[in-house]
């Protein structure tokens, strides 16, 4: 009984697991990440107004924090335009491209001086 045992060690164990289960457990453990977005009330947004007024009068760069889908960013450049009755903010990014931001999504705004 010299013959040599043929075991696979701990892959036997393992199981088989196919990729549209892991994409399904991946957007689990994302979903699960995800935050309800704070509504800011209307002194924040009376601060965030006048943070924004400022930054535009005297040509400052911005850290604005932003919600998207559960989660947040942040996003740092000039701001170049408000339009009122899109309400949206266009902030001039440092490599020189524009981004379009809604009002309803910023979550704060910081003056970098």
């Amino acid at each position: 009984m010299n013959e040599r045992l043929n075991d696979r060690g701990l892959q036997k164990w393992q199981g088989m697991i196919f990729p549209e289960q892991k994409a399904l457990f991946n957007e689990m453990l994302r979903d699960d990440e995800k935050r309800p977005q704070r509504i800011a009330d209307e002194y924040e947004l009376a601060e965030f107004d006048a943070r924004i007024h400022y930054a535009m009068a005297y040509h400052l760069p911005v850290k604005l924090t932003v919600w998207d889908d559960g989660f947040t960013s942040e996003v740092a450049g000039e701001l170049h335009y408000i339009n009122e009755i899109t309400k949206e903010l266009r902030l001039k990014l440092v490599d020189g491209a524009v981004e379009r931001l809604r009002f309803e999504t910023l979550v704060g705004v910081e003056v970098i001086e």
